[in-house]
Formats: C-alpha cells, sequence, structure tokens
C-alpha cells in the first residue's frame, strides 16, 4: 500500500492525465448496472422460518488496545480510507470516545510510542482518558516512549507499565533556537530582518549569533512556566509532594525498575502481562483483546472492478455524511500551519498551511448553515502572513453566530491575531500563546554568488525599485518604507487585541512588544478567558448559542477532510500569490529563493546548511519582503 502510494506522488507529474483517465473509468464502471465483485446479482431471498427461536449472541467482554505512534497532528486530515494512514489529533479522539461509549469494552489499553505530540494535544487525549474512566472503564499505559510529555499522558491513566529495557525520562523542560549569522557571514549573505517589538526575535536567528537578552527574558519566563505545570501535573496524578517531584525531575533518568520504587509508574512487565491485570481488574478470564480498536482498515484487494473503485475511493476521499434531520451541529473550523494567502494544504505530503481563502470560505459554509448554532476555531498555528491574518480575523469578526477560539499547542502571532475576533478564547495550560508584534525582512545572497563567479547586472528606474531585491540589502530609504508598513501593522495588532480583549492601550503596551506566554500566563494576564481542551471550547460555544447542556449537538469538522487526489492533483489549481509567482519588481519567487539557496550550499559545502534549509519555509516568508505576524523561525520546546 505504502509502495503504491509512493509511486503516485513520484508519478504526479506524468501521469496526471493517465489518473483522470482512470477515474473518469472507475465513474463510469460505478454507475454501470453490472454488479461490483463480491455483491449479490440479484437480491437475496428471505431467509427460512426457524421452528425454534435463534439463541442470543454471546457478547464477549474486550479490552480496547490504542497506539500513539508517529505524528498525530491537529487538523482535518485526510477523507476516506486514508483517514488513518496517518491520524489527525481529532481521529484518535474519537476512538478513545467510541470505547467509554462501546458497551462490550471493558477496558483500555494506551500504548504510548514516541507519538509526536505537543502539550496541548497531549490534553486533549487526556481528556479523552478522563471520558474513558468516567464510564467506569480502566485505562492501562504500556509506555515505551519515555520523554516528558509522553510521561504526562501516561500520568492520566489508572496505570503505567514500562518494559524492563525501557528508560524513563523526565528531565525537565528545554527549548533551543538555532543561529545562523556566523554561517550566513562566511558565506557572505547578508540577513535583513527589522522588528516592531523589543521581544519580537523572529529574525535573531539570521541576524545574532546568540539569544538577545530580551529572547532569553521570555523564554526563561514561559518555559519555566511550563517547569511548573510538570511538576504540579504529575504530583497530582502520582499523588507525589511536589518537592519530591523536584528532586526526581532534577535525576531525570530512571531505569524502569527505580520508576516503579519511587513510585513513578506502577509494574515492569510486558505488554501481555498488561492485558492479564487488566482482565483481573475486570475480573474477566479471557476477554478478547481488540487490537488497534476503532482504526480504519485499508484492504490491499485492488483486483478486479470492485478493486478499481475502491481505489478510486481511497485517493479521492469521501465527504461527511450530512447530519440527518434538523439536529443542531457544531462546526470546528482548523486553522493549522502557518498562515498564508490563498488556499491552504494538508500535510501528507509535506508541511501543512492555512490558507487565507480556505479557513476564509470554512467560516463562510458554516456560516450559512441553517444546523449550525456555533462555531470553534481551533487554531495550531506560530502566525505567517499579516494580510492573510487580517483577512481572516475580518470574517471571524463579522459572522454574526457565536465564535469561540480554542488554542492548541501554539496559537500566537497571526495565530492569536486571528483569535481576538471570536467572542470566548480558550487554551491548554501548555499553549504558547501572545508574540504580540511584527517582523519581516529579506536576504541579500549577491555577495555570496559574487565569490563564486556569479554576476547580476541591473536595469532600474525608480529610488526603491530594488527593495525586495536579493542581490543588495536594504538602502536607507527602502529601509525606512518598509519599516513604516511593519509599523502601522503592529498599530492594527495592537489595536485589535485591545478591542477584542477589552483591555487599554497601556495594558496592551506591558503584553505586546513579541512577548509569548503559556495559556496558563495568558489566562492570569486576561489575554484568554479560560483554561481547557476542545470539549471546554465546544461547551463555551453551547452556552453563547443557547443550547442546553444536555441537548445534542452534532460535531462538523472544516475544510472538508481532502483526498489524496487532492493533493496530488490540485494544488495546480491553487491561488498564486505574488510570491510564488514572481514580478518584474525584482522580487524573487519561492522557487528562486529555494533554488538560490541550494546552489550556494552545493557550492559551499558548509556544515549547518542542511539545517538551515529545514527551514525554508520561514525563510521564504522571512525575506518576502511583506510584513509577518509570526514566531521565530523555530522554537523546539521538549
Amino acid at each position: 500500500m505504502i509502495r503504491l502510494l509512493l509511486s503516485a506522488v513520484s508519478a504526479r507529474a506524468r501521469c496526471g492525465h493517465a489518473f483522470l483517465l482512470l477515474l473518469a473509468m472507475a465513474a463510469g464502471l460505478a454507475s454501470d448496472a453490472r454488479p461490483l465483485r463480491g455483491e449479490p446479482a440479484v437480491a437475496e431471498k428471505p431467509a427460512k422460518k426457524v421452528a425454534e427461536k435463534a439463541t442470543p449472541k454471546k457478547v464477549t467482554a474486550t479490552i480496547a488496545q490504542i497506539t500513539l505512534a508517529g505524528s498525530i497532528p491537529d487538523g482535518v486530515g485526510q477523507g476516506g480510507l486514508l483517514a488513518d494512514v496517518s491520524p489527525h489529533l481529532h481521529r484518535v479522539v474519537e476512538r478513545l470516545d467510541k470505547a467509554a461509549g462501546d458497551a462490550r469494552v471493558k477496558a483500555v489499553l494506551l500504548s504510548i510510542e514516541s507519538p509526536d505530540l505537543g502539550r496541548a494535544r497531549a490534553d486533549e487525549l487526556r481528556g479523552a482518558i478522563a471520558r474513558v474512566k468516567k464510564a467506569g472503564k480502566p485505562v492501562a499505559a504500556y509506555l515505551i516512549s519515555s520523554e516528558p510529555v509522553h510521561y504526562m499522558l501516561a500520568t492520566a491513566c489508572d496505570t503505567i507499565t514500562m518494559p524492563p529495557a525501557a528508560t524513563l525520562e523526565i528531565t525537565g523542560v528545554r527549548t533551543e533556537v538555532t543561529f545562523f549569522k556566523a554561517m550566513l557571514d562566511k558565506l557572505g549573505v547578508e540577513a535583513e530582518i527589522l522588528q516592531v517589538g523589543e521581544f519580537k526575535g523572529a529574525g535573531e536567528p539570521l541576524t545574532r549569533t546568540s539569544m538577545s537578552p530580551q529572547l532569553r527574558t521570555q523564554y526563561e519566563s514561559f518555559v519555566g512556566d511550563l517547569y511548573e505545570q510538570m511538576v504540579e501535573r504529575i504530583a497530582a496524578d502520582r499523588k507525589l509532594p511536589l518537592d519530591g517531584v523536584r528532586e526526581f525531575i532534577d535525576i531525570g533518568v530512571f531505569t524502569p525498575e527505580s520508576a516503579r520504587e519511587a513510585k513513578l509508574i506502577d509494574a515492569v512487565g510486558y505488554e501481555d502481562e498488561v492485558v492479564t491485570a487488566l482482565a483481573g481488574a475486570i475480573k474477566v478470564d479471557a476477554p478478547k483483546l481488540a487490537r488497534d480498536y476503532a482504526e480504519q482498515k485499508i484492504d490491499s484487494d485492488f483486483s478486479g472492478i470492485g478493486g478499481l473503485v475502491k481505489l478510486v475511493e481511497m485517493l479521492s476521499g469521501q465527504k461527511q455524511q450530512s447530519a440527518g434531520g434538523k439536529k443542531k451541529q457544531v462546526a470546528i473550523v482548523h486553522l493549522t500551519g502557518e498562515i498564508k494567502e490563498g488556499k491552504g494544504s494538508d500535510d501528507l505530503l509535506g508541511g501543512g498551511s492555512a490558507g487565507s481563502a480556505s479557513v476564509i470560505e470554512a467560516i463562510r459554509d458554516a456560516a450559512k448553515d441553517e444546523q449550525v448554532v456555533a462555531i470553534v476555531l481551533r487554531i495550531d498555528s506560530p502566525g505567517g502572513s499579516a494580510l492573510a491574518s487580517d483577512l481572516i480575523w475580518r470574517e471571524v469578526e463579522r459572522t454574526e453566530k457565536p465564535i469561540v477560539a480554542s488554542l492548541s499547542d501554539i496559537a500566537a502571532s497571526g495565530g492569536y491575531y486571528v483569535a481576538v475576533a471570536a467572542d470566548k478564547i480558550v487554551a491548554a495550560p501548555g499553549t504558547l500563546t501572545g508574540s504580540i508584534g511584527v517582523v519581516g525582512g529579506k536576504i541579500a545572497i549577491g555577495g555570496a554568488m559574487e565569490k563564486f563567479g556569479v554576476h547580476t547586472d541591473v536595469v532600474s528606474k525608480g529610488r526603491n525599485a530594488g527593495w525586495l531585491s536579493m542581490q543588495t540589502p536594504f538602502t536607507a530609504e527602502e529601509r525606512a518604507v518598509f519599516l513604516a508598513t511593519m509599523k502601522d501593522v503592529y498599530r492594527l495588532f495592537t489595536s485589535k487585541v485591545a478591542a477584542g480583549r477589552k483591555l487599554d492601550m497601556e495594558k496592551i503596551a506591558t503584553l505586546a512588544e513579541g512577548r509569548v506566554f503559556t495559556g496558563r500566563m495568558a489566562k492570569e494576564l486576561g489575554l484568554v478567558d479560560r483554561l481547557g481542551t476542545l470539549e471546554e471550547a465546544i461547551d463555551e460555544a453551547r452556552k453563547l448559542a443557547g443550547i442546553e447542556e444536555n441537548e445534542e449537538l452534532e460535531r462538523i469538522l472544516l475544510p472538508e477532510p481532502r483526498g489524496l487526489f487532492d493533493d496530488l492533483f490540485g494544488m495546480a489549481g491553487a491561488t498564486k500569490t505574488p510570491l510564488a509567482r514572481g514580478t518584474a519588481t525584482g522580487k524573487s519567487g519561492t522557487g528562486e529563493i529555494l533554488l538560490r539557496a541550494a546552489l550556494l550550499a552545493k557550492i559551499a559545502g558548509v556544515l549547518g546548511v542542511d539545517a538551515l534549509a529545514t527551514q525554508a519555509e520561514a525563510l521564504v516568508q522571512l525575506s518576502s519582503g511583506r510584513p509577518l505576524m509570526r514566531m521565530p523561525m523555530q522554537v523546539k520546546v521538549r
């Protein structure tokens, strides 16, 4: 199956027309009157009457096993049969909630195998685990990986078991920022990044060799709060004293046996032993183990006509089923990834992005749907284009239906700018938010190219015609006009935060300038209304819409789930921004920037260029010559 998907991706450019032909053929075959493979040719005859009444089938007690591994991003994700190939957070939560309500399931085994999770997404899973426990079903964690966030997820379970060869790591909180200025100096590359806001350090990795005092101060602030949250959570879940937990964190690394002796875990053993213990807890001798409970299985048999139709369905995805009757709904609109103009993209084939056109369209669809009574805007974004953020802000602000912003791992800068238009803001305690400031600039590589014999001649008319040229740094006049646009965007940012949060500008002055806060800090400062998960955000939306607590409220996810077909071939129709196209004014398109950067790295052979290349999207945005509302290029918190 994986080979099939990879070959589809690699053949994208040369077989697009063939695939469209295949799709058309499949559509025709699907509408043919002939039955698909495996379907009856005629209606089944009614079953013969049985003299005796059928014996009811005995229901076997089940232990639902769910594995948490790999990337579990926020967002809508893929539709159709691909929904669980690269599962998104909401799918895992749905499976846990299904286990909570399934009468056959008597217990849950959660296997934790190095999932890629941030603190807010871990809180969403902790909330789902709590709902399983509330249903009277024990939850056991089989903890194979052991980073701090994985351990804090495991502590939400009734018991924690680790295999004998594992290692428990509760080493505290650490954040790293990589700086490239010294390397750029050696290459002859000049990065000119301007900022409005004393603490707005998004450009520092390109313009400094270490943190400025202002950047270090804010990092120390939110890292300190994340550390205290970690101490408090472990102490509460494991019923340990706070000072004792701090001592354990300073030790940091434990063998499973020493972790058991310290009461950080409950047992040392293997998965089968966890199953046996759960069977004892539910008092069932031989329960059924439902491995990968409620996960969508992909049938890899694509032979025959039915297989062809099945393949097309898998690649094209499927729309959500519309709610039957007149049931009221809450629309959960996901804004995930860097905020850009135009259409967004999912992350099956690469990094995802939140396109302003896609998010706005989703909000409008929800606003005009008569069954939708409220909207929850789920934000997991470091920000991005100031223009795109402002366009989304306007659509949120003008929508008459109640809107609640739910902040995930990160909802900062442009991500927070959008949130302040909502009626309420709910954040996780570990959310990174704020970063109210503006940054932008360009990277001049003309000097570096000259070193390797690449010379560029210019014909220009107009004082500032070359203000975005990659050949030279800003002139004094170019820098002044660009900084003026950034200051105006900063004015918009602070004034809209003041209006949205009902704070005076003097107060905003102490919260802005690019400062970053955890969700818990933001709550104390008045930047968010409530701490909690997506469930609490939906609860707020329910209240604003006047829906009683016991009244059923269905959920729909927007934008609609995408199929692999959309990702492979739909990008050609995506909206092109001026940055992507390039113009005759000296702007370089995205492709040109990345091509030149790759060429330069190849020629120079300098260590560290690979790390810089991994942040290519951030580099493109920072050098776009447009004001940005975004966090630093990389905030790695462990």
